[in-house]
């Protein structure tokens, strides 16, 4: 006798209450409704905080070593301070170096001490830690520039320069630390910046 093929099947019906068996290529296992409502959104640093820090973080590098450079070229000026045809104020430019190289190394540990707490608290003393340690940047570029036109004059030019370069970036962090986004950031902290935001 020729085969005649499988017996013949109902269709399958769920029992009453039950939902219907979910179509082929649906996801397993279904998603449920969150039994509780979503975690709220953490308030995300602004940009120009985080500018404002890292541009604290490569002024602190810059500093440390032309404050290195300035130790050795105070060390050189000291040794030769008394050779002949050495300028009569070598002594002094020799002792400047030493001063104003430890007054920019205090503005490193200042500046570095600043940009870590733009980035891990919201009180409001970091915006003024911020906008000090920038403008601490330029009274010594400032300073800096009255030194060169008093030594040299006219042939400063490429050392003025380099002295206006090396302001611009505490310039234009000190703006970014005490506009609208920074003072709204660091004025706004629901708790008064004892928990770190990212």
């Amino acid at each position: 006798m020729p085969y005649a093929g499988p017996p013949p099947t109902t269709p399958y019906r769920p029992a009453p209450g039950w939902p219907p068996p979910a179509p082929y290529g649906t996801a397993w296992p279904p998603v449920w409704p969150q039994p509780w409502p979503p975690a709220p959104a953490r308030p995300q640093r602004p940009g120009q905080v985080i500018a404002a820090a890292v541009l604290a973080f490569v002024q602190a590098a810059g500093v440390a070593l032309a404050s290195a450079y300035l130790q050795l070229l105070g060390s050189v000026f000291s040794m030769a301070a008394d050779e002949p045809g050495f300028p009569a104020d070598g002594a002094a430019l020799a002792a400047d170096a030493g001063v104003l190289s430890l007054v920019q190394l205090v503005s490193v540990v200042l500046l570095v001490a600043a940009g870590v707490l733009a980035l891990t608290s919201r009180r409001a003393p970091v915006r003024w830690t911020l906008a000090a340690a920038f403008a601490l940047q330029l009274a010594l570029a400032a300073y800096w520039v009255a030194r060169l036109l008093g030594a040299f004059g006219s042939a400063s030019g490429l050392l003025l320069f380099l002295v206006v370069c090396f302001a611009a970036g505490p310039a234009v962090a000190l703006g970014l630390s005490v506009g609208r986004p920074a003072r709204a950031w660091f004025t706004s902290s629901p708790d008064g910046g004892t928990t770190p935001h990212r």
